[in-house]
């Protein structure tokens, strides 16, 4: 099975380190946000005390920066399991590839702070996560 001439281990591989990237997105408002809030000494020696200080699009960022995290540790082992399993199905490249673009718009919805949306993309994203390891687990359990 290949998607866009790529194999279905290459897809789950290269979605856990697009993943990786979208983690820092939000971190670079939460940056602009710190500066704009005038960025001290004491800003950078107690950062998640200091949150309070930023505008209310930096505090969005900061949380959608920290969802990013855990968000990218359930589902970079979720397609690790697939790609141990040796899934090679359509479903799963497609969960994978369907993550990088859920969870971009997820920090997008969240620091614009449009809640359904990003309720949505969360449930999109949590899909996926479930997609794979289901697929992964099912395949064990045969």
């Amino acid at each position: 099975m290949a998607l866009f001439g790529l194999s279905v281990p290459t897809i789950l591989l290269s979605a856990i380190a697009a993943t990786a990237v979208l983690v820092y997105l939000p971190f670079v408002l939460v940056a602009v946000a710190r500066v704009q809030a005038g960025y001290s000494q004491e800003m950078m020696a107690t950062p998640r005390a200091t949150i309070d200080k930023l505008p209310d699009y930096g505090k969005r960022a900061t949380w959608a920066h920290q969802n990013s995290w855990e968000a990218f540790s359930l589902f970079s082992v979720a397609a690790l399991m697939a790609y141990v399993t040796q899934q090679n199905s359509a479903v799963v490249a497609w969960s994978a590839i369907a993550f990088v673009p859920i969870r971009f718009f997820y920090s997008v919805f969240y620091v614009l702070d449009i809640p359904v949306l990003r309720s949505l993309m969360f449930a999109l994203g949590s899909t996926c996560i479930i997609t794979l390891i289901g697929s992964s687990i099912t395949t064990t359990l045969q």
